[in-house]
């Protein structure tokens, strides 16, 4: 269990952090497209002896650099980044083809299984989320700035594409760890879910940010303890506590 807090922990703070950008810029398609993506990437690797983590992170940094070169306005093209899911998913049906011995680790790859992370694995959960923290550090002011006035940040001189780029490749990283603790389909719900209710719950940028992480510990911590009493499913939980806070941001936006 103490992994596992460890893991989820330090998976969620980045979740948090990462997804209050993603939001920010109308890019969740992006986000959960590159979660289905590294699904693909972790079947293949599954298939070739490889270690499912590094296919997953591969793949998806691949496909979050090949979006980032679409540019600032890849939120318009939902059409293309569908059809790049739909060719990966198919990818990763066919590699479950060819080794439907490892069924076991593809249901963990869709619904994690945070309690199956092990030390190795906690290292590299941990090293991975530094660099991410560092790129995202260094790119976070022009990112802040793209995001907000995209048209004034291209007449100032800041690299829109570049900084977009970098940032979905950061997002891949992350989607890939989310993936380890609620699953490739539930990825959706540490980093979007608690973004969007920080944005409910207070309008300063650097607060939310804090906020969102904040929220995705509490949902992720929460969801682990309230599995060991009730033996229900950790993804379920943290599913549940990221609807419920979100809901509660939506009210307290309305009175």
């Amino acid at each position: 269990m103490r992994t596992a807090f460890a893991a989820s922990g330090i998976v969620a703070l980045l979740a948090g952090t990462v997804g209050f950008f993603l939001v920010l810029r109308g890019q969740t398609f992006a986000g959960h497209a590159l979660s289905h993506v590294g699904f693909t990437g972790a079947t293949g690797a599954i298939l070739f002896g490889v270690s499912p983590l590094a296919g997953l992170v591969a793949f998806s940094i691949a496909a979050g650099f090949g979006m980032g070169l679409l540019g600032e306005k890849l939120a318009e093209r939902d059409v293309a980044i569908g059809m790049i899911l739909s060719i990966a998913l198919g990818f990763g049906l066919l590699f479950l083809h060819f080794y439907t011995s490892f069924a076991a680790q593809a249901t963990a790859l869709l619904f994690g299984n945070v309690l199956g992370v092990d030390l190795e694995a906690l290292i590299s959960l941990t090293l991975l989320a530094i660099v991410c923290a560092l790129a995202l550090a260094c790119i976070s002011r022009p990112l802040m700035f793209a995001s907000l006035q995209s048209e004034l940040a291209e007449a100032r001189g800041v690299p829109l594409r570049l900084v977009s780029t970098i940032f979905l490749m950061i997002v891949a990283v992350a989607v890939a760890e989310s993936a380890q603790i609620v699953g490739i389909l539930l990825v959706f719900t540490l980093m979007v879910g608690p973004a969007a209710a920080a944005m409910g719950f207070t309008t300063r940028l650097y607060g939310a940010v804090a906020l969102s992480a904040a929220l995705a510990l509490l949902e992720a911590w929460g969801g682990l303890t309230l599995a060991y009493y009730s033996d229900w499913p950790v993804s379920f939980w943290i599913t549940a506590l990221s609807g419920t806070i979100y809901f509660a941001s939506l009210i307290k936006r309305r009175v």
